[in-house]
């Protein structure tokens, strides 16, 4: 039962398994099938073990984890949730069709090659024209994203659970934005760009834009907040405006608008987020657990190690503004 789990410094550190897995395995999830714990994970009911309250009006504060050097243990892991949160805010999980994981910091990947249009008729006989599927020949560098955070303990120890997560929260958020201007970057770099004549972005543009996907749809349209703003002033987008459950707009032809920093005021880019963009890591959010077990808040960091590579090219293609 979750009560007897030992919990020590050497569960962060199991090869292949995060935390939560580590605890999971030795404490499994459908154990508590109706049951009142029903629907917790291993880590939450640890929480509920040591009492400690991360949010609701009865809120403990930083020092509850640190009552017992086994509750101890758990703050960490509350960090990571926190702080991945945050990340998961961003736009990311709305414009990458798969995640990559990579056993180095070097990720090759593959390039294709069509031999002519899928269109190309073959007699009988004739030989059928060619996919080739080949190792890319220029490989990508997985980068570190991080933060060096500092705080002292004694700064944070009566600080409620749920307003420090708040803070951490929006270290995940902010770090999460850095590394989507990274893939925002790889997709442009990859679109086919298209100059619009003049220097009014119109609705006839974005229809231009829509048209110019072949075997792929423009399900996604980034663009900055000044230009998502103007494309919402649109009357065509106002007679028919539209949500997705995250509060994207969508546009009438069918597209989702996510407005982001992460584009410039100079570009339109639209794309088929289920083709275009391929997230490698090496790692998941990584911290220095044994400083917050510790702890010595004063410096630690978080971090993770990740690129990004375009899939296929006809899937992005972008409007170059004169603004």
């Amino acid at each position: 039962m979750y009560n007897d789990i030992k919990l020590e410094k050497g569960l962060y550190n199991l090869a292949g398994k995060s935390f939560t897995q580590a605890l999971t395995a030795a404490d499994p999830d459908e154990n508590y099938a109706d049951t009142p714990l029903a629907g917790l994970d291993a880590f939450e009911r640890q929480l509920k073990r040591f009492d400690i309250k991360i949010s609701g009006p009865d809120c403990d504060r930083v020092e509850k984890f640190f009552v017992t050097t086994e509750s101890a243990v758990l703050f960490p892991e509350y960090v990571k949730r926190a702080v991945t949160q945050g990340m998961e805010e961003s736009i990311l999980s709305d414009i990458v069709a798969v995640k990559t994981n990579s056993d180095c910091n070097q990720y090759r990947g593959y390039v294709i090659t069509e031999s002519s249009p899928y269109t190309t008729r073959t007699s009988e006989g004739g030989t059928l024209p060619e996919t080739s599927i080949k190792e890319s020949p220029n490989s990508i560098s997985l980068l570190k994203y991080g933060r060096l955070i500092t705080a002292s303990y004694e700064a944070v120890r009566l600080q409620r659970l749920d307003a420090f997560a708040v803070t951490l929260r929006s270290i995940g958020k902010k770090l999460g934005d850095a590394i989507t201007a990274s893939a925002v970057s790889t997709i442009t770099t990859a679109a086919t760009s298209t100059d619009i004549a003049g220097t009014t972005l119109a609705y006839s543009d974005l229809i231009t834009l829509y048209g110019q996907f072949d075997s792929y749809n423009m399900n996604t349209i980034i663009a900055s907040p000044k230009n998502a703003a103007l494309i919402l002033s649109m009357s065509q987008v106002q007679d028919c405006i539209a949500a997705d459950e995250k509060g994207n707009i969508i546009l009438p032809f069918g597209t989702v608008l996510i407005k982001s920093s992460q584009v410039n005021d100079y570009t339109i880019l639209g794309f088929d987020r289920n083709y275009a963009l391929e997230l490698v890591t090496s790692s998941d959010l990584v911290m220095e657990t044994d400083k917050l077990i510790d702890r010595q808040l004063d410096a630690f960091t978080v971090s993770m190690n990740l690129g990004f590579k375009s899939i296929i090219k006809d899937a992005a293609k972008a409007l170059n503004l004169d603004v």
